[in-house]
């Protein structure tokens, strides 16, 4: 029966009660309640009766509780018979779920074993491969904050040393985060062993076809915000273009984008293309697979995952390179090995937090500043580091690390390979168009930076064997299973638990209408002395007046 009913039908009987008594009034009978006379004084033998009538409600009470006791023991009794079969007999029911148990857990082998033959590091490591096999040229991808740590070796020594003779050029991408002295030092600094460009792509690109871009053209809705503005794409396209020239007329020249990840790959691409062709974003980790995308009948780009970064690299290296998001390192350990390469005071500054002496302090007040608490007014510190890491990963966040003065070359380079690399490439004209390039962009200033200390290059992973063996475990198995097989055994006594709480529960609610207590539960009384505390006072206290 629903509340509705039951509510209504209560409803209904008191109106009716209280009609019957309405109408005894008016024709005045009037019901006098018999009351129990009891055993009067004058009786003979009182003590004698009263003696039996309380014998008698003992055996009552004892009865009732012998009854209890039989019905208990013939509930488990029943219970135990409904398992005994259920565990000999298996229902129908039982039967399907069980099925369902034996499904889920040939799903979960299933994706095991892909897992395994298909792991996300193992996955990129090929593509990688794939992509600088399939190339003619090379565009490692750089962030000017921090271009010596985004250089990988490996990847510079097996492009260098390839068979095919590739080329490899540096792309000097956000340039505009960096000052404009610290941007020159770099460029003369990376031009000494390979042609390098400076660029800045736009970030927010909407169109997704060119019938969108020049439907937009013609509306004259063209948005010139610092966002969208771009530098950079005429010198390389020209470049890329003459390189084209010089090959067969026949094959297109084949270029590809590689670098570490947020390094700005896809974002290069879409602003060459002019539309959005690779799907590009904040997040890590967006491109998974190689991608090709024609720019003129000459020249393809080839969009690839970002390289896996060796685990062997300092803390600080890890956390800008995006490995914290694979949970092999703890965002929290992250941001204490940034802080430590940072100047404190010019972090200070940036996020406008007071002077702090520990990683830990610093989250708690940042986590403060950006109202990210969480329950009992508790700053909420990992959301906080993690925050943290995205604006170092992101294109917001505006610190530079100090070129090097030596003029040395790196370990895996030598003069014979830069002549090589620097071949049918015009480096007059490069240079000329980023001193250009340098001169017409808007760059922070060196009071709204932060410097970084950076240590050198970033050690990647291109071997698949070099890479550290995965556990392709799924979690929560066996307590999952555990859960299911529990939920089938009991789903039968859930109906016997339930009618039994019922049962409780409406006896109660009668005990409280009808104001009885129960017995054996006798109540407690204090005697309180409302006097005492007040025995010392010279005036006394008068109740009749104070209490009304």
């Amino acid at each position: 029966m629903t509340c509705a009913k039951r509510f209504k039908i209560q409803k209904k009987v008191r109106e009716h009660h209280r009609k019957l008594r309405r109408d005894a009034k008016k024709s005045g009978i009037k019901r006098k309640i018999k009351k129990d006379v009891g055993v009067p004084n004058s009786a003979p033998f009182k003590e004698e009766v009263l003696r039996e009538a309380e014998q008698r409600k003992q055996e009552l009470e004892e009865l009732k509780e012998k009854n209890k006791l039989a019905k208990q023991k013939e509930r488990a009794e029943k219970k135990k018979k409904s398992k005994e079969e259920e565990s000999s007999e298996p229902t129908p029911a039982k039967k399907k779920k069980l099925k369902k148990v034996e499904k889920l857990k040939a799903q979960r082998e299933k994706r095991a074993a892909v897992a395994k033959q298909k792991s996300a590091k193992l996955f990129r490591c090929t593509e990688l491969i794939k992509v600088i096999e399939a190339s003619d040229v090379i565009l490692e991808v750089l962030d000017a904050r921090d271009p010596l740590g985004c250089r990988c070796p490996q990847l510079e020594e097996a492009v260098i040393t390839h068979e095919g003779q590739k080329k490899l050029m540096f792309v000097l991408n956000k340039c505009d985060l960096v000052p404009k002295d610290n941007l020159e030092k770099w460029v003369w600094y990376l031009q000494k062993q390979c042609p390098t460009f400076v660029f800045k792509s736009s970030i927010h690109i909407r169109d997704k076809t060119v019938l969108e871009k020049k439907q937009r053209a013609a509306s004259e809705k063209v948005d010139l915000s610092r966002a969208t503005l771009s530098f950079g794409c005429e010198s390389l396209m020209k470049t890329l273009e003459l390189l084209a020239e010089k090959r067969d007329a026949e094959t297109m020249l084949k270029v590809g984008v590689v670098g570490f990840p947020n390094v700005g790959k896809s974002s290069i691409i879409n602003t060459l293309k002019g539309i959005r062709a690779c799907h590009a974003g904040v997040l890590q980790g967006l491109t998974k697979c190689m991608q090709e995308v024609h720019l003129s009948k000459k020249v393809k780009m080839i969009d690839s995952p970002a390289i896996v970064a060796a685990p062997c690299n300092s803390g600080d290296k890890l956390a800008l390179r995006g490995l914290h998001e694979d949970k092999e390192e703890n965002s929290l350990d992250a941001v204490k090995s940034l802080l430590k390469h940072c100047e404190q005071q010019h972090i200070m500054l940036r996020y406008n937090v007071p002077n702090y002496r520990t990683s830990l302090e610093f989250l708690t007040f940042y986590a403060k500043k950006r109202g990210l608490m969480q329950k009992g007014a508790l700053p909420n510190t990992e959301q906080a580091a993690v925050l943290f890491l995205n604006d170092w990963a992101g294109a917001k966040l505006s610190y530079y690390s100090k070129a090097p003065m030596q003029e040395g070359l790196p370990s895996h380079l030598t003069k014979a390979m830069i002549t090589e690399i620097q071949e049918g490439v015009d480096m007059d004209r490069i240079k000329t168009d980023n001193k250009k390039l340098i001169k017409s962009m808007r760059t922070p200033k060196l009071s709204a930076t932060i410097v970084y200390n950076s240590k050198g290059l970033t050690a990647g992973i291109l071997n698949v064997r070099e890479l550290p063996e995965e556990k392709h475990t799924v979690m929560g198995e066996d307590e999952e299973e555990e859960e299911e097989e529990e939920d089938i055994i009991d789903e039968t006594n859930q109906q016997e638990d339930i009618t039994e709480m019922e049962t409780v529960v409406s006896k109660e609610s009668r005990s409280q209408k009808t104001g009885k207590q129960k017995k054996g539960i006798d109540p407690v009384t204090f005697d309180i002395d409302l006097l005492a505390a007040q025995k010392t006072s010279d005036d006394a206290y008068d109740f009749s007046t104070d209490f009304v």
